[in-house]
């Protein structure tokens, strides 16, 4: 079995913003007179979309959450996300993150990315650093109707691969998966996927207990090592 594509996550894995949506989520909070809580925010919004996150803290504290009422906080704290790109002259994108999509495109691998993001923003970001082209499949929170842990992110991405190469039969098992958060690790996982663990969110040791593979930094991983992997996975079965 040979290694095929590589799925990326987004947020904590190409751009570096899980700061500036937590400070977003604090402030949506905040004008609901609703306490922020720092581990309440780690433990049910890194990884996870947007929705998914205020949707299970503001049922947690009680509030009744109608469609419309989330789609309201939804769009409010978009509008406040996108205006803060704006203003940003460059994206804190992580250090080599161009150099290691070169390395995966010139090692003939296909490239997608699933991320809980919306897809408008993603665009965005992507065109702006001048890397949309690398990504055949693009998977965000508009194409999906569960967050992370669920698997349909990953194999609405395995489809879209499918759709756009005919003749690839792709599988989950021939993806490699790039997470930063146990939930991505876990959504990755449960499509059965192999994944990268990548220690920008977490610390490597928590994230080692899951992930097959585990970086400080992605261009530590050695590709080779992970297709030949792949490659014996073939020959043991």
């Amino acid at each position: 079995m040979s290694l095929k594509a590589v799925l990326f996550d987004f947020n904590g894995v190409i751009i570096n913003d899980e700061p500036i949506h937590k400070a977003l989520i604090e402030e949506i909070l905040l004008g609901e007179n609703l306490r922020p809580n720092a581990q309440e925010h780690n433990d049910v919004c890194l990884g996870r979309s947007d929705r998914a996150c205020l949707e299970t803290i503001l049922s947690r504290r009680g509030r009744v959450v109608t469609k419309e009422y989330l789609d309201k906080l939804l769009a409010k704290k978009a509008d406040m996300y996108r205006k803060r790109l704006e203003n940003e002259e460059t994206f804190p994108i992580y250090v080599g993150i161009e150099n290691f999509i070169q390395e995966l495109w010139s090692a003939g691998l296909i490239l997608g990315l699933v991320t809980g993001a919306r897809r408008h923003d993603v665009e965005y970001i992507l065109e702006r650093l001048k890397i949309r082209e690398a990504f055949v499949a693009i998977v965000t929170s508009d194409d999906i109707q569960n967050s992370k842990p669920d698997p349909e992110c990953y194999l609405t991405a395995v489809e879209q691969l499918n759709q756009h190469y005919p003749d690839l039969n792709l599988t989950p098992e021939r993806c490699l998966a790039i997470e930063d958060t146990p939930s991505g690790i876990e959504a990755a996982k449960q499509a059965q996927m192999q994944v990268v663990g990548v220690a920008n969110t977490y610390p490597l040791h928590m994230l080692q207990r899951q992930a097959n593979w585990t970086v400080d930094y992605l261009q530590e991983l050695e590709l080779e090592r992970v297709k030949q992997a792949f490659s014996d996975v073939k020959m043991s079965n």
